[in-house]
Order: structure tokens, then sequence, then C-alpha cells
């Protein structure tokens, strides 16, 4: 509504001028126009209600025959001089609260980085990378997380989605993190480690707190989780994530799980626990993408998806993981035009021995 006030006078003051009540005093009103703009609509905004002043203080000056009063000139200049001030005040305002928001961000960035580290460049019998991308120009720490360890059982990889964004789904990311980081090295059931994230972030539902009160309100973390053993197989645990991807030949194949299964914090909707992984063919030669659904549902101006498959045969195997991750970051700036919507992280394995 304050947003529409300026324009709002001004119409007031053009039926008055224009209707047998031009009697009334109209000058603070139409100057009072470009003041109200600066404080809700910024520069732009208020050049727009400066000017509609400027053409309706002309348009009821000629209709009333007063260009040879005081009263007109008085009022021209007092117009100009609030609409100058008007501008140059909400200008300042801008620059400051854009200053701001980039500190803020450039804070909430750093504190993601401290939770999300790169993947080793090298796992076992894998060569690995990951990639993390902040969405549009927001300073708020978004929800997605990844991580890829090497264990007595493999080398086993987490990428999640925590619903929401701020500082309750940073928490969220650090306790599933630190979950997996801890269960991965000794509990040999990959859907145990899945199980055990989840009853984390149970617990601190549980406790008392605004960050735990947001936490039960966002509900959910989608995750999936892959373990490489020393067998040609990727073994997998989806919990309502998009299927991994992996590049065979030059052909990409999704790892679509059997039977859905729900995200973590959601497991009263299924009757049974979730079950065992399933096994999926991952030989020397092929590459594993891990990723949230920020790559996918990425749009173009013509509102169509990013093509993560087709991008993947197009890059083909050629490149190291960090090469074909720079790629895809260029592949995803052409698209979206260098605005995503959503976060974006992936991790990238490829099998060389």
């Amino acid at each position: 509504m304050a947003q529409w006030l300026p324009f709002v006078l001004a119409l007031a003051v053009l039926i008055i001028e224009l209707t047998p009540a031009h009697f009334i005093y109209t000058g603070p009103l139409l100057t009072a126009t470009p003041a109200l703009a600066a404080v809700s609509l910024g520069p732009r905004g208020t050049l727009a209600a400066a000017a509609l002043a400027l053409v309706i203080s002309v348009t009821t000056a000629t209709y009333n025959q007063a260009w040879a009063t005081l009263q007109v000139y008085t009022n021209f200049l007092a117009l100009t001089l609030v609409s100058i001030a008007g501008y140059l005040t909400s200008s300042a305002v801008q620059t400051r609260r854009r200053s701001e928001l980039e500190q803020v961000r450039r804070i909430a960035i750093a504190a993601q980085e401290v939770v999300l580290r790169p993947v080793p460049a090298r796992l076992g019998p894998v060569r690995a990378a990951s990639l993390s991308l902040a969405a549009g120009s927001e300073a708020q720490i978004g929800g997605d997380l990844y991580e890829a360890v090497q264990t007595r059982y493999g080398v086993r990889m987490i990428v999640g989605d925590v619903r929401g964004k701020g500082l309750a789904a940073m928490r969220a990311v650090g306790v599933a993190l630190g979950a997996f980081r801890e269960t991965a090295h000794y509990e040999q059931d990959l859907a145990e480690v899945m199980n055990h994230c989840s009853a984390g972030l149970k617990r601190e539902a549980a406790v008392p707190g605004a960050y735990s009160q947001t936490i039960r309100m966002e509900g959910f973390v989608t995750a999936v989780m892959a373990q490489i053993p020393k067998e040609p197989v990727v073994q997998v645990v989806n919990r309502g994530h998009p299927a991994p991807l992996v590049l065979h030949r030059g052909r990409v194949h999704a790892l679509e799980p059997a039977s859905s299964l729900p995200p973590l914090g959601l497991e009263e909707l299924v009757a049974h626990r979730p079950g065992k992984p399933e096994s999926y063919p991952f030989v020397v030669g092929d590459r594993l993408l891990l990723y949230t659904d920020g790559v996918t549902e990425a749009r173009n101006g013509e509102n169509d998806f990013f093509p993560l498959a087709e991008t993947m045969v197009k890059m083909g195997a050629d490149t190291t993981p960090q090469e074909f991750l720079e790629e895809l970051h260029q592949a995803l700036v052409r698209h979206t035009g260098g605005d995503l919507a959503d976060d974006v992280a992936v991790v990238l394995v490829d099998r060389i021995e």
C-alpha cells in the first residue's frame, strides 16, 4: 500500500485541480509525492513520481491559467528541490543496503564453507570433486549438504537438501553431516548410517529453542547416500532425493530406487522401516554424479529446466572431476543467465580402479 501512496496523492491533486474543488491548496500534496516515493520505491521510483508530479503541475497550471502567479513558481521550486533531495537520499540508502547485504552474504558463504568442506581429490578407487553454489543475491545460508569419506567399507558419500534457508537450515545441515561423518566409519549398513542422520535431526528438533522449532516447522531433509566398495558396484540409499546419475560408455543412467522412501523426518508416513541399499553396476571408467534439485530445476528465460543428463553426455568422461564441475558451473550460468533460483550442491566421482 505504501508503494502506491505517492501516485494516489498525485491522482488526488489532479482530480482536485481539474474540478470545482481546485480552490483547495494542493501544493504540499504534490511536493510530498517524490518524498514519499524516496521512502518506499527507491531511486527509479522517486524519478517516476517526480516526473508524474511535474506533468500534473504543468497540466493544472495550464488548465487553471495560473502561470503568471507566484504560487505556481514557488510550487515548481519546492517540487524540484524535494525531488532532488529524495533521489539523492534514496540512492544513498540503496547503496548502503547493498553494501550491508553483500557483507552479510560473504559472512554467510564463509560460514557455509566451514561446514561444507571440499571433498578430497582422491578417495580409494575413485577421483572426486565437489561443487557448491549459492542462489541469487539474498544473504541467506542455504540448506544443501554434501560429504565424501573413505572408510573400511568403501567410499561413502552423501548429498542432501534441507527444506528452507537461514540459520535453522544450516543447523540441520551441521547435525546431518555430523551424524554422517561419525557413523560412516563404524556402521556397516549404509541404511543405518542414513537412519542415524534422521535420528540426529529428530533429537535436534526436540531440543527447546527457536532454531529447533524452525526445524520442526520446516519438517524434512531429502538425502541420498552412495557407497563404492572394492567390488564394481555402487550401493545407494535414497530418501526422497533426485536419483544419482551414472555415465557409462557415453550413456547416462539414472539410479532410480525400486521403491520410494520418505525424506528424513517423515518416516512416520510409512509403516515399514526403510530397507537395505540397492546395488547398481559401477565399473572402471564410469562417472557418478550426486546433486541437489537446484541443478535440474534451474530454468532459462523460456522456463526450460537444465538438461543435466544431456550435459553429462556432451561433456563426456575425458575431463577430470574438477574440470567437469567447472564446465558444469559455466553451463548453469549460461542456462540461467547467472541467476540461480536455488542453491546447488554436487559431488562427482570417477572410478579409476
